[in-house]
C-alpha cells in the first residue's frame, strides 16, 4: 500500500494530538497539515469578522464565525478562515457540537504564501465548496492585496470579480454590507 492510497477520516483526526499551532483537515481523504499562519494573516481575519460582525448585528440575518469546523462527510473536513452563514441556516447544519455539517452561505480563504497553499485554496477548496453548495467563495491575496469573489453559478464557485484596494467588496447576500479592500491590510505602527 502507498502513501497516496491511504484515506484519512474525520476519526483519524480526532485522534491525532491536540497542537495549537497546527491545524488538520482533509479533502477527499487527503491529510492537510498547515502550521500557524503569519501575523498579517490573523490580522485579515479578524478585519473580515469585524466587518461581517457588525453588520450581522445592525441586520440581524446570521453571522461570522471564525475557522469553524465544517464537517461536509468522512473524508472531507475542513476549517476555513472565516464564514458567515445566515440564522435560518445555521439552525439547519450546525451540531450539537458547534460543528457545521453543511455549507454556510459565505466561505472566505486568505492566502498563505506558497504554491502549495494558494493551489489548495484556489482548486482544491473552491472545488470542494462547489460540490457541497457554497454560495460566494472570497480568496483574500495579502500580499498582491486584492480579493477574488466567486459566486455559484449552475451548480459551482466561478470568479465573478476581482477586488483591489481601492474596490469595495459587496454582496449580494450580504444586502446593504460594503467593505473597502484597503480595510482589510491596512494597520497602523
Amino acid at each position: 500500500m502507498t502513501a497516496t492510497e491511504v484515506r484519512w477520516t474525520t476519526r483519524d483526526i480526532e485522534a491525532l494530538p491536540e497542537n495549537e499551532w497546527i491545524r488538520y483537515e482533509i479533502i477527499d481523504g487527503e491529510l492537510l497539515v498547515t502550521r500557524s499562519p503569519h501575523h498579517k494573516h490573523q490580522h485579515i481575519i479578524g478585519c473580515l469578522f469585524s466587518a461581517l460582525h457588525w453588520w450581522s448585528l445592525e441586520t440581524g440575518l446570521g453571522e461570522p464565525s471564525i475557522m469553524p469546523g465544517i464537517l461536509f462527510s468522512e473524508f472531507d473536513n475542513v476549517s476555513p478562515d472565516v464564514v458567515w452563514v445566515s440564522y435560518e441556516r445555521l439552525s439547519q447544519i450546525q451540531d450539537e457540537a458547534g460543528h457545521f455539517r453543511g455549507a454556510p452561505e459565505l466561505v472566505v480563504e486568505v492566502l498563505s504564501p506558497g504554491k502549495v497553499h494558494e493551489d489548495r485554496d484556489r482548486l482544491a477548496k473552491r472545488k470542494l465548496y462547489s460540490v457541497y453548495g457554497v454560495q460566494e467563495y472570497w480568496i483574500v491575496d495579502r500580499l498582491a492585496q486584492r480579493v477574488e469573489v466567486y459566486r455559484r453559478q449552475q451548480a459551482q464557485l466561478v470568479l465573478v470579480e476581482t477586488l483591489l484596494a481601492q474596490d469595495a467588496l459587496s454582496s449580494p447576500l450580504l444586502p446593504g454590507f460594503v467593505c473597502t479592500v484597503a480595510e482589510l491590510f491596512t494597520s497602523r505602527p
